[in-house]
């Protein structure tokens, strides 16, 4: 079974928040590998990061 990058988002999303159901959280162990989730979760890190940068840069000004 694989996952859509759609249900890899939303999955991903849900974790940082920490509002998995437990349904999605057993379709998601359910998968032979969690490369997709780690990238994904690398990803969402790096936006947030990133996001954060910006907001802080253009309070300061």
């Amino acid at each position: 079974m694989v996952l859509s990058i759609w249900r890899v988002f939303s999955s991903t999303v849900a974790a940082f928040f920490g509002v998995q159901t437990e349904q999605n959280r057993h379709r998601d162990f359910q998968q032979q590998s969690p490369l997709p989730f780690i990238i994904m979760g690398v990803i969402l890190a790096f936006v947030f990061v990133i996001g954060l940068l910006a907001i802080v840069s253009q309070v300061l000004e």
